[in-house]
């Protein structure tokens, strides 16, 4: 893999870098076909996929960040760095997101897999998956719960900036060098929330992290006994054993976000199907590399996903470079 340079040291100035660099897609050689799921019932999806303009050498799904969607700049630049390798590419929005709020009776959450695996069980074929931020925890997650039947759905995992554990990174963003982000994330959430016409102002009066809306919000809205409880069951770090197919977890020493002592951890070790990747800088999501190609990881997941081929499709027979749709 190419190691990576990061364009500046400093993790801010890269986290920063990250959210707003100009990324391009083309949509006019790769017309975008935007498409609602039902994943449960009073529940509808949004999914933006792209196809190459040649046989797919493979299946694609995107899974967003926290408050992010389909046009946050990393699934854009992953998008179309896929294309120009043969991969069919979905850009899979949680519920409620991508202007969706009205469509779901529920919000998401961090290790809400259910509406990933419904629509991942469309493919005749097992599809990879590239979740970033949230949407790694919740990647990570789906493939220890499928554990050895996970094969038949899923051909490999790539995690980029993944927090496997929930609490402990909270306790991260609510520090006080972040709380520039925190209050951006909250600011989204709770215009998201009030979107859906469920909660009041009135609902989110007092809450001032990211740790309190889950706490009052999110935890209350799935059954759970509060944040903690959240955190608690839903982190994907108590997961990783029991991934069974190829997975790589690319993380950043140096992440504003997420402390990366919670990634030593004997999985890494012990599960030959888990690989980590931690350069020494990158901030959160900001691999934006001092050379071009710019956007590093999006060169590291493609490389990886074209060294790993699916082992089998849902029928038992291998998959070669035949076209599968959705």
């Amino acid at each position: 893999m190419r190691p990576f340079h990061p364009i500046v040291a400093n993790n801010h100035i890269l986290t920063v870098a990250g959210n707003f660099w100009p990324r391009s897609l083309d949509e006019a050689r790769y017309p975008v076909t935007s498409q609602l799921y039902p994943t449960a019932p009073g529940v509808q999806v949004l999914v933006q996929s792209q196809r190459p303009d040649c046989p797919a050498r493979g299946e694609i799904v995107m899974v967003h960040g926290l408050e992010g969607s389909g046009e946050s700049g990393y699934m854009r630049s992953l998008a179309q760095a896929g294309l120009e390798a043969g991969f069919a590419m979905h850009r899979f929005h949680m519920r409620s997101c991508g202007g969706t709020a009205h469509l779901c009776p529920t919000l998401y959450h961090a290790g809400l897999t259910s509406d990933l695996l419904e629509f991942i069980s469309r493919f005749d074929a097992p599809v990879y998956l590239a979740g970033f931020s949230l949407g790694g925890n919740v990647a990570l997650k789906l493939a220890g719960e499928l554990g050895e039947d996970a094969g038949r759905r899923i051909a490999g995992v790539c995690a980029v900036s993944t927090p496997i554990d929930l609490a402990a990174c909270a306790r991260r963003l609510g520090r006080l060098d972040n709380r520039v982000y925190e209050r951006r994330f909250l600011r989204r959430m709770c215009a998201r929330l009030l979107a859906t016409g469920r909660y009041t102002e009135s609902d989110f009066r007092g809450i001032r992290s990211i740790f309190e809306i889950d706490d009052k919000i999110t935890a209350p809205s799935f059954g759970f006994h509060g944040a903690e409880h959240y955190y608690s069951t839903q982190s994907s770090n108590q997961f990783l054993a029991r991934i069974r197919v190829p997975t790589l977890v690319v993380q950043a020493k140096d992440d504003n976000f997420i402390p990366f002592e919670i990634f030593d951890r004997p999985e890494f070790s012990s599960n030959p199907e888990l690989t980590l990747l931690a350069p020494e800088r990158g901030g959160h999501l900001g691999f934006i590399s001092r050379e071009k190609p710019r956007f590093w990881v999006d060169g590291v997941l493609i490389d990886w996903m074209q060294t790993v081929r699916p082992r089998m499709n849902a029928t038992g027979y291998p998959l070669d470079s035949a076209d599968h749709n959705v």
